[in-house]
């Protein structure tokens, strides 16, 4: 008899999804022929992904077990349980428990990230803002954060495990703490981790509010090498009064004036950040503000999203940008990103690169999280010294050294 083909688990969305997802995998084990969905809520498409990685495991593994957990599930579970396809769904507070998945109670959570070259860690989940274009507070819930000491733990034995990157992740990464004994700040846990676990080489952090850099995190990412050069910001607009309808806590200046800073300290410092195009009431000169933006905060690594309406939000029920007006906004704002990002790889070109290697084991990232085509292959997981020896408008060609 032929044993069962091995669990599967679908990430959509951040990159919280993807360190739950792999803590789901490990809750797995050798359990039964299952296919895990973990679906993302952040826009309507990508709740339309979600739809459309459900059938096709359905198509692939006939006769699988289909399980869907992650926010979109949590914000509307009946339209899931209604799908043909779905076997059973796990709601957000239970999809870490290993009882959801058939594994025995353990204070512990697993560390197995074996199909990623770096390991995620959440530390924070949840928000406790009332931005009006997001539902993802709805699936996620209020701001947690796990105690330093723990996250500690899970950092140590990634590196023991062989991880030479780890990434932080959470829903609203820069309000860790708040929730603690002491209300400690995400800079303190970065201090504590680079002290506590020496042997870590690359520390990197997933998506940031930019007003909430407290003092201690803005000196050890700007003066710490081993914390990678590569913040992602959630700007999403550069217009103020768009960012006011957003309900957001920044202004257009203040995000200019925390990336200046930044760059004063750290020239090398590569800045992402998520945009979103044709916000309700958004007019042209709104719209032309956060065009400006890309330059102005020297934005290489953007993501950029049309506004989706999502039901529920106070955005939703705003005057609409028409649905074509939106798209031709964000193409714009692709467009100009694109170049800016041209531009920087270009400009790397001779430079000498740590290189985090990736599966297949020929392609990795920078520090600055430059993608990186090698001449040879070299084991996904380490880190190669590289001479960048070209440039496309996507991603920088390496001879190892």
């Amino acid at each position: 008899m032929s044993a069962s083909p091995a669990p599967e688990v679908v990430s959509l969305g951040c990159r919280l999804n993807i360190a739950e997802s792999e803590t789901i995998r490990a809750l797995l084990g050798a359990t039964e022929d299952t296919v895990v969905v973990n679906s993302c809520a952040v826009t309507n498409e990508a709740v339309k992904q979600t739809r459309a990685a459900i059938r096709r495991a359905a198509r692939a593994r006939p006769g699988a077990r289909i399980v869907v957990t992650g926010c979109a599930a949590e914000i509307d579970p009946h339209s899931f349980t209604a799908m043909p396809e779905v076997s059973r769904v796990v709601r957000n507070p239970d999809k870490l428990r290993p009882e959801s998945w058939g594994a025995l109670p353990s204070a512990t959570r697993p560390v197995a990230f074996g199909q990623h070259a770096r390991a995620f860690v959440e530390v924070q989940n949840g928000c406790d803002h009332a931005c009006t274009f997001c539902i993802i507070p709805a699936g996620r819930g209020p701001s947690r954060s796990l105690p330093a000491g723990g996250v500690v733990d899970q950092i140590a034995r990634a590196v023991d495990a062989g991880h030479n990157e780890v990434v932080l992740t959470g829903v609203d990464l820069t309000s860790y703490g708040h929730d603690l004994p002491g209300r400690p700040t995400l800079g303190s846990l970065v201090e504590r981790i680079l002290t506590f676990v020496p042997a870590l080489r690359r520390l990197r952090l997933s998506s940031l509010d930019s007003v909430e850099i407290d003092a201690r995190l803005f000196d050890l990412v700007t003066g710490e090498a081993r914390v990678m050069p590569h913040l992602h910001l959630s700007l999403q607009a550069g217009n103020d009064l768009i960012l006011k309808r957003m309900k957001r806590r920044h202004s257009r200046a203040q995000s200019v004036e925390i990336v200046q800073r930044l760059l004063a300290r750290r020239p090398e410092i590569a800045i992402g950040a998520d945009l979103i195009a044709g916000f309700p009431t958004e007019d042209d000169a709104m719209a032309a503000d956060t065009l400006a933006l890309v330059e102005d905060c020297r934005i290489v690594h953007a993501h950029i999203f049309p506004y989706s309406a999502r039901t529920g939000t106070p955005a939703a029920r705003m005057p609409q940008v028409p649905h074509d007006l939106r798209r031709a906004r964000a193409a714009a704002l692709r467009d100009a990103a694109g170049r800016a990002r041209a531009a920087w790889l270009a400009a790397q070109v001779g430079s000498r690169q740590e290189v985090l290697v990736e599966r297949p084991g020929t392609t990795g990232h920078t520090p600055g999280f430059a993608t990186v085509h090698l001449d040879s292959p070299a084991p996904p997981g380490t880190i190669a010294p590289v001479r960048v020896t070209g440039a496309t408008d996507t991603h920088l060609i390496g001879t190892r050294l």
